[in-house]
């Protein structure tokens, strides 16, 4: 243990909170599963990942049934599988059922309740809460539900209601990353840092190479005085975070690098 920080100015968590969106870019599913753009596009250009209905080759966007497939990714590394052996499981499980040559693909006419709250939330309609409990009450996606109503109940001040959605999203699915994620920014924005930090590394070990957790848990241990672990998981941050995005952290390992250097 060493000194303990103030923490910087500004708001605690470096980073915001997470939700399920209703498309994602290319550079948003590589930042948040820690594939490679290339190997992003490329099992894209293989079938191997479904492109939303409003996308094409050359502006790719990722819906929820490829994002179904992002994280049986994450589920397959973290039983120690390859990115060799993950694209053998993947797309194996895309041969099971093979579409007739030239057989187009029906979209659904209809958006479900989960997918109609997505783009509400996304529109800031007044709507989005209940069609998210609609979405629960219909069973549809109930963590990511539970979990983008909490982020909309923290935006609209109420903390309390935020805390109660991500534990409840973390009860239908305890390995829900967003939530986890989420839940560590609450404790931490109220100084409960030893729960923050538990909950930063979960959302590490469900996804350890998405940079901003590393970034977050950086801050947490910081702020309970453990500089050198707080050292190594911003000096993890760096690693991972696009070039020219290190700022922040190069600034806080200063401040704790010369605070290390006092306690020698």
């Amino acid at each position: 243990m060493g000194d303990i920080l103030p923490f910087p100015a500004g708001s605690p968590s470096r980073f915001g909170f997470e939700r399920v969106k209703s498309t994602y870019t290319v550079r948003e599913i590589s930042a948040q599963f820690g594939l490679s753009e290339r190997v992003v596009l490329r099992w894209t250009r293989e079938g191997l990942i479904p492109l939303a209905a409003e996308s094409d080759s050359l502006h790719p966007r990722y819906d929820l049934r490829a994002l179904a497939q992002f994280r049986r990714f994450r589920e397959l590394r973290g039983q120690g599988l390859s990115l060799k052996q993950i694209y053998s499981e993947l797309r194996g499980q895309l041969n099971l059922f093979p579409a007739p040559a030239g057989q187009l693909i029906q979209l659904p006419l209809r958006l479900s309740p989960f997918e109609e709250a997505l783009i509400q939330h996304e529109r800031g309609d007044s709507r989005a809460p209940e069609s998210y409990l609609k979405a629960i009450q219909a069973g549809d996606y109930v963590a990511d539900a539970y979990c983008n109503l909490g982020v909309w109940e923290f935006d609209a001040g109420k903390r309390a209601k935020a805390f109660d959605c991500f534990t409840r999203s973390l009860r239908h699915d305890p390995r829900h990353f967003e939530s986890h994620f989420n839940l560590a920014n609450l404790y931490l924005e109220t100084e409960e840092t030893r729960l923050a930090r538990l909950h930063y590394e979960l959302a590490a070990e469900l996804e350890p190479s998405f940079a901003n957790v590393q970034f977050n848990l950086g801050l947490a241990l910081a702020m309970s005085g453990d500089l050198e672990l707080a050292v190594a998981a911003l000096n993890k941050y760096r690693e991972l975070a696009p070039q020219g995005e290190t700022g922040k952290a190069d600034e806080l390992l200063a401040s704790l690098e010369r605070a290390l250097a006092r306690n020698v």
